[in-house]
């Protein structure tokens, strides 16, 4: 069925008759961000890799796990010779011959599909040895996690694969120089690699010429919450935030007012009603004191008891920590202590103010971003909405002092 829509015809193409540079000049001049969260223009990434001789790398990120995003969940399951098509033209772009895909251990189905969707490819043709007769060999090997978000930052997810502890390594030397295998080593997620077959049959100008100028091209949104169609959206970067929830996802509930949003899943701050009509673009968000991350819009309404939301994000964080790092291991635990402590009605009027300054004080002290995540949300839901906080304290107020 994909062939017969025109797939792997790109990559085809790619092997007879453009040069890995060509490949990798069309990338670039679709000024194509990752999609995995960090939005860095791929092909910049790509031109990182030292040309000494030694063998590349590529891995494509599948361990999707952050809260709110499900966008590679379903293209792994729906669309995967896309996603194939997408690694093994990034792959010839880059002079790799062995490319690897690392899938979140939770995905079974997503993980059988894509893994029998290979070897359909192999019998093809598209993977293995002498492609299409150039003499270009290129093997992918399909690998599944284990159930660790700490493995979708890329260091973690290198070490995860080397069959060492998912952990972040320190850097430099970054994986460009240093990645799989102690080898120079490129890493992209699932979708930015998906939209690669597409640029090639339409052209650079195409998607650069999609959306703001810096952030350009089309983006999968994840949206829930509180509204009547949550789902995935495909729309031009720069649709707003407004659009976004009313034409894609059928606006709130009825009866319903907003609250807030998080415009980039449970790493990213949230957004409130004077922020509706910002266009969803990574500089817009970012100067909004936001980021769009990978593109997982969670919606809030009047009944969101926002101290709850912030338990639930942090408790998921503090779990979640490889535990390496001190601020993070030991700050993300204290953090949802002092969030339990609250709502069991045993908090301090000292404890609101202390949540943000103390997740402030994880920020950027750690090897990777999980530390830094901690803050955002629960930083701009403190100081926009401290009246719930402060509700659940039953610290008496001082006696009057007599004259």
């Amino acid at each position: 069925m994909y062939r017969e829509q025109g797939g792997y015809a790109q990559l085809e193409r790619a092997f007879k008759e453009l040069t890995p540079k060509d490949v990798a000049d069309i990338c670039m001049g679709s000024n194509l961000r990752g999609r995995g969260g960090a939005g860095f223009p791929t092909g910049r990434k790509w031109s990182f890799l030292p040309n000494n001789g030694h063998p590349r790398y590529l891995v494509c990120n599948c361990d999707e796990a952050e809260p709110g995003t499900f966008k590679d969940h379903m293209l792994l399951e729906q669309t995967p010779h896309a996603i194939i098509e997408g690694i093994l033209i990034g792959a010839y772009a880059v002079g790799c011959h062995h490319a690897f895909i690392y899938i979140r251990g939770e995905f079974k189905a997503g993980f059988a599909i894509f893994r029998a969707a290979v070897e359909a490819a192999r019998a093809a043709g598209y993977v293995g040895k002498n492609l299409f007769g150039t003499g270009f060999d290129l093997e992918l090997t399909v690998h599944r996690g284990a159930g660790a978000y700490i493995c979708g930052e890329e260091t973690g997810l290198l070490n995860s694969l080397e069959g060492k502890r998912g952990e972040p390594r320190l850097k430099p030397p970054f994986p460009a120089v240093k990645g799989l295998y102690g080898e120079p080593t490129v890493v992209n997620n699932v979708e930015t690699l998906a939209y690669l077959p597409h640029i090639l049959r339409n052209g650079a100008e195409w998607f650069a010429k999609v959306g703001p100028e810096r952030s350009p091209g089309y983006k999968v949104v994840s949206i829930s919450g509180h509204v009547k169609n949550p789902g995935n959206y495909e729309v031009p970067l720069g649709t707003t935030i407004r659009q976004l929830i009313w034409d894609c996802a059928g606006g709130l509930r009825d009866g319903r007012t907003l609250l807030g949003v998080q415009p980039g899943g449970g790493s990213s701050a949230c957004l409130f009603e004077e922020h509706l009509d910002l266009p969803y673009d990574f500089e817009s968000i970012s100067k909004a004191g936001s980021m769009l991350g990978s593109g997982a819009m969670v919606v809030f309404d009047d009944t969101t008891n926002f101290v709850k939301a912030a338990h639930a994000l942090i408790r998921f964080y503090a779990h979640e920590s490889c535990g390496q790092c001190t601020p993070c291991r030991e700050g993300g635990n204290w953090l949802e202590k002092t969030l339990v402590r609250i709502l069991e009605g045993r908090g301090l009027h000292s404890d609101v103010d202390m949540l943000v300054s103390a997740s402030h004080q994880l920020t950027g002290l750690n090897l990777c971003p999980l530390g830094d995540s901690i803050e955002p949300f629960l930083a701009s839901v403190v100081k926009r909405f401290e009246a719930q906080f402060r509700a659940y304290i039953r610290e008496p107020k001082a006696a009057p002092v007599a004259v």
